[in-house]
């Protein structure tokens, strides 16, 4: 997987004899010969007059009240233009990005939280205010007329952190008396459904003359780029448009989501 922004291409094969155009046939690759030649499009490729860099200062800890934020001396670095903290974002109007972790299409089966309650996602906020849930969740962003000058100012940036209980397994997060990620989800269980019918099949597995046990740990999936998430956002005066290059394949998803946080127009 990579962040190559040019567009996927395909050459189909033409009809053969029998009459079929792509079904069945070899897709050849278009793009190879550009990508191995080094004339990919990637977010460093791209570059736009007066354009300044931010980096964000993110949690060392996997769970922590935050006490406060000292930026003056941050502010006071050179090239700095801004120090901005969750607070920032509320006052701004900036909403969480809007997402759900339950399938939405009406061919999937419907999931519920535990007892048949509605699914909490927790908001996923820009910049957190109160506590951070994980390691190297977002805590302040940094601006600077330089990348440099951005990560130099990060560094100055203290954070006051009130270390919180946590635990490092999922088995261990679900145990009764586990602390809680969110103040909403106290026993930290996202999804707890239930299919089919329960009678019938506990009839069925006692009157086995087997029955097979078995623990499936399912390993985390992500996406791996080749290079690291990264990208240049532009704001244009004049026609109030903003435009996001990023290596991503969720160009109508990440549309959607902005348009919701900053509060304007899709066609925007």
């Amino acid at each position: 997987m990579s962040g190559d922004f040019d567009t996927f291409e395909t050459e189909l094969e033409t009809p053969g004899d029998d009459g079929f155009r792509a079904i069945g046939k070899p897709i050849r690759r278009k793009e190879d010969h550009r990508l191995l030649t080094g004339a990919g499009a990637f977010s460093d490729d791209f570059s736009l007059e007066g354009q300044v860099h931010a980096i964000m200062v993110r949690s060392p800890h996997p769970h922590a009240k935050i006490l406060g934020v000292n930026k003056d001396a941050a502010l006071a670095m050179p090239g700095v233009l801004g120090v901005y903290t969750g607070a920032d974002c509320l006052a701004d109007g900036l909403v969480p990005i809007p997402h759900s972790p339950v399938p939405s299409t009406k061919f999937d089966m419907k999931l519920t939280g535990p007892g048949g309650a509605k699914v909490f996602d927790g908001p996923n906020m820009l910049l957190v205010t109160d506590r951070a849930r994980h390691v190297g969740e977002a805590v302040v962003m940094v601006v600077a007329e330089t990348k440099a000058q951005a990560m130099d100012a990060a560094e100055l940036v203290e954070v006051d952190y009130e270390e919180l209980p946590w635990v490092l397994h999922s088995e261990d997060a679900i145990e009764a008396g586990a602390p809680s990620v969110w103040d909403e989800a106290t026993d930290n269980i996202l999804v707890d459904t239930t299919f089919g019918d329960v009678a019938a099949t506990d009839l069925a597995f006692d009157a086995a003359d087997h029955v097979f046990k078995r623990e499936f740990n399912i390993g985390r999936v992500t996406g791996v780029p080749m290079e690291p998430r990264a990208a240049l956002g532009d704001y244009n005066c004049e026609t109030g448009r903003y435009t996001l290059y990023a290596g991503s394949g969720g160009a109508v998803r990440q549309k959607g989501e902005m348009a919701a946080v900053l509060g304007v127009d899709r066609e925007k």
